[in-house]
């Protein structure tokens, strides 16, 4: 029987810790100003343009060769 109150101890401060990651996490969020949030996703759209772009201009290299 002790086993199972532990297990039950366990399993709600898992539970606990679980809640107090998520709530730090969207308080970090709302930090942000819809500017900073603008601005930091036209970011990773140019990073991801380059990507591609580098991508791209790596196969068209390839076929020429």
């Amino acid at each position: 029987m002790k086993w199972w109150k532990v297990l039950g101890v366990a399993a709600f401060a898992g539970v606990a810790a679980g809640g107090v990651l998520i709530a730090k996490d969207e308080r970090r969020r709302r930090a942000y100003t819809p500017e900073e949030i603008r601005d930091r996703l036209h970011a990773r759209v140019a990073e991801v343009d380059a990507v591609h772009t580098r991508a791209a201009t790596d196969d068209d290299e390839d076929g020429a060769a």
